[in-house]
């Protein structure tokens, strides 16, 4: 790829350079939302929603609460006309809700636009042209002078048609590709349309870069071209801005516009209420793609499919050790878990199924987790690396992420039920000068009863394993744990037997601890006589 002599910069530094605004800490209070996905985003979709699919959009807008939504370009549509006037004649507009619509700064597209609007409670009507130095020289081939008088003649005739239709308007000016055009005729370009306009602070107007600050709305409408609409919105934001346009998931032309979502999650995750409620994001983002017909990515930030998702291991153990130290009361009530900027369940998400999830990639941690968390199955931490590297090398051999229930067989197939080469099918014990057992052990077609004292019950079942089965190893770990609560709690015991430096291990469960443990013994046991 070879750029030289074929770009050039095309965008406009101020005249004075001043960064007092970036050295903030932080946004205080949530900016003045505006959606604009049934207008910016509409007209980017491969098929524009229909008026059914633009009124059920609406009302999920108006759920989330936007204050203000851009419902289209009613001259340029016919479903926006109509959609317009739906929700006018209707009375689908709630009281609290400004509508918004989009118009050129030409005559014919303004008085088409009124119409629409005619009897609006309240309406932002939205005037543009474009300013730049490309439009204006390749796309208008005109002169600055006549760039700034189509702004004026536009803002004029809001003013004058505002004032002979019936309804609540007020008005906003765009200078379309703002970035790449100068700064300095920006300002005198949107300050041109305010002269005209004449807002005062109790009624304000919308533009980018004003004189009379008291009486404007500051507003952002950003795209994401260069993939930094959400940095441009949060600097704007933090220079004094006061309103953002945007799309939830940033749907719009080309990479889109400025992603709601996500601008209004980092502020959420700063502790400063965004004003929007995206506490349901997953049936938020299945509206938006049934309407839509686009899909939001699996890693799209806050509501995407798999962006709770861990499958590393260091990420998982991580997460995992977090949620203890949460539990444990030790966090002072703030959330600190380590890769997960905000708490799953504020956004309707689920720590078991949607943070720590298993596949070729995951360490012991995670796979841990997994059981505790689904199944109350606490591994000794011992035993947790050998468990994860079965889990994980199922996972690398089927090329599959592993489901909870899969990741419980396994553990059942490795450790509660692996007896291949032999069986204890009935056991008895005495106390004399000690523990003495006699079981009876079935191996492949013979059954045979081995007796063998010990300083307990398992002992002694295992030391008349030795003698009848001709093994020596060492049991060096030995743990009880109990699953369930009340009368359900069931015991689960765990054995691990060292030979030859290598640890075998076994689990068991039984309402009898005994019973468990034994069980737990002869999987291990097993283990050791298969190699």
């Amino acid at each position: 790829m070879n750029c030289e002599g074929k770009y050039k910069k095309l965008y406009f530094m101020p005249p004075v350079e001043c960064l007092d605004w970036a050295k903030k800490d932080d946004v205080t209070k949530a900016p003045i939302w505006c959606s604009v996905d049934l207008r910016d985003g509409n007209q980017a979709l491969v098929e524009p929603m229909s008026l059914d699919e633009k009124i059920e959009f609406f009302k999920m807008l108006v759920k989330i609460g936007f204050k203000e939504i851009e419902v289209g370009f009613p001259a340029a549509s016919e479903t926006d006309y109509e959609f317009m006037r739906a929700l006018i004649e209707r009375n689908m507009i709630p009281d609290d809700v400004t509508v918004q619509v989009l118009t050129q700064a030409r005559e014919h597209i303004i008085k088409k636009t009124f119409e629409a609007v005619k009897g609006a409670p309240k309406a932002v009507v939205h005037v543009y042209n474009s300013t730049s130095v490309p439009q204006r020289e390749q796309v208008f081939r005109k002169s600055k002078e006549e760039i700034k008088q189509i702004a004026i003649d536009g803002a004029a005739l809001l003013k004058k048609l505002a004032d002979e239709t019936p309804g609540n308007f007020s008005f906003e000016y765009s200078p379309e590709s703002f970035t790449g055009t100068e700064v300095e005729f920006a300002l005198e370009v949107c300050n041109a349309v305010i002269d005209v306009w004449q807002p005062t602070p109790d009624n304000k107007c919308i533009i980018n870069l004003p004189n009379r600050r008291d009486s404007v709305v500051l507003s952002l409408h950003p795209h994401n071209d260069r993939g930094t609409g959400v940095a441009d919105a949060e600097l704007g934001l933090l220079a004094g801005a006061d309103r953002i346009e945007g799309t939830i998931f940033g749907n719009g032309e080309r990479t889109g516009n400025v992603d709601i979502v996500t601008i209004a999650m980092n502020m959420f995750s700063h502790g400063i209420d965004p004003k929007l409620d995206f506490s349901d994001i997953t049936s938020i983002r299945e509206v938006y793609e049934k309407l839509t017909g686009m899909k939001v990515h699996e890693r799209h930030p806050y509501g995407g499919a798999l962006v709770f998702t861990a499958f590393s291991g260091s990420h998982q153990d991580a997460i995992a050790k977090g949620m203890k130290y949460r539990e444990e009361g030790k966090d002072g009530g703030w959330w600190t878990i380590p890769y997960l900027p905000v708490d799953p369940h504020d956004v309707g998400r689920e720590y078991g199924s949607d943070v720590i999830r298993i596949n070729s990639q995951s360490g012991k941690g995670g796979v841990s987790y997994i059981l505790e968390q689904n199944f109350g199955i606490s591994l000794p931490n011992a035993m947790k690396e050998d468990f994860s590297y079965a889990v994980k090398n199922i996972s690398d051999r089927e090329h599959k992420e592993l489901s909870p229930a899969w990741i419980r067989q396994i553990f059942e197939d490795r450790y509660l039920s692996h007896t291949p080469v032999f069986k204890i099918t009935e056991m008895h014990f005495a106390q004399e000068d000690g523990i003495t057992s006699k079981v009876t052990i079935e191996k492949g077609d013979k059954v045979g009863v081995a007796s063998s004292k010990g300083n307990g019950r398992l002992d002694a079942v295992s030391n008349a394993l030795k003698s009848y089965l001709n093994v020596a190893y060492k049991l060096t770990v030995y743990e009880e744990k109990a699953m369930g609560q009340g009368s359900n709690t069931t015991a689960m015991s765990y054995v691990g037997l060292e030979k030859d430096g290598k640890v075998y291990w076994g689990a068991g469960t039984d309402d009898d601890i005994i019973v468990s443990s034994v069980r737990a013994l002869c999987v291990a046991v097993n283990k050791i006589l298969e190699e």
